[in-house]
């Protein structure tokens, strides 16, 4: 638990710190977001040199004529397909940051509204959705969602919603089929088990956090399709 304490105040002192540069980087998209991964890369550095948790991230096996062969990972994070990740830390959304080149995330409106940190998540292209308004609101989404995806951007969503802890396997949110089926997008499942080291509550433990890029769904894939694929790999 120490650990974890110790942690917690460095990242908070961390995430303090980077105030002043995320201020800066509001005349920039490109200056903010690279702040931003900076900021992550940050994190992922704090958690490992203080709790001792890594990450790994795995690809699905792919053939040619049969033949296993080591692809180029970058061609499965070049914004023509939507990623719908397992929620379940902080931890694999760092991961995801760092990785997935020009990633924006869907994610609830009030978390823009977070002094400086969410004008930053703003500024970078973040779309924030507000459950409430149906159908109406599915539409604008879909319409920010589809301009940043022609600017080269790629989308990461958490269909679960929220984060959830370990054994825990909630319903999925249709919103995502929504989008796939509206911008004729693949869905690339993506599952982790990160909530074994770094949880919703409690404390952080050392070892190898997992993040597990599942095969393409097309854009017709049901949610039991999606929801299987997120969790076939995760705690």
């Amino acid at each position: 638990m120490l650990r974890t304490i110790l942690f917690k105040f460095i990242l908070l002192v961390w995430f303090i710190l980077w105030i002043p540069l995320l201020i800066l980087g509001l005349i920039s998209a490109k200056l903010e977001r690279t702040f931003i991964l900076i900021d992550a890369w940050g994190v992922l550095f704090w958690v490992r040199l203080i709790c001792g948790i890594k990450y790994k991230i795995h690809y699905p096996p792919i053939t040619e004529n049969g033949i296993p062969f080591q692809h180029n990972i970058n061609t499965r994070l070049d914004g023509r397909a939507i990623i719908a990740a397992k929620h379940m830390s902080v931890l694999e959304v760092a991961v995801l940051v760092t990785h997935v080149p020009n990633a924006f995330f869907i994610i609830k409106q009030e978390l823009l509204w977070i002094p400086i940190y969410g004008w930053a998540f703003a500024r970078i292209g973040l779309v924030g959705v507000n459950r409430k308004r149906g159908k109406t609101n599915m539409k604008n989404l879909s319409n920010k969602v589809t301009k940043r995806i022609m600017d080269g951007m790629t989308l990461i969503i958490y269909p679960e919603g929220t984060r959830v802890m370990p054994g825990q396997r909630p319903q999925l949110k249709r919103g995502l089929l929504f989008i796939a089926e509206h911008l004729k997008l693949p869905i690339m499942p993506v599952g982790t088990d990160a909530g074994l080291y770094w949880p919703k509550h409690g404390k952080l433990k050392s070892g190898t956090m997992n993040l597990y890029f599942e095969p393409e769904l097309p854009s017709s894939a049901t949610l039991e399709d999606v929801w299987k694929a997120i969790n076939r790999h995760s705690c």
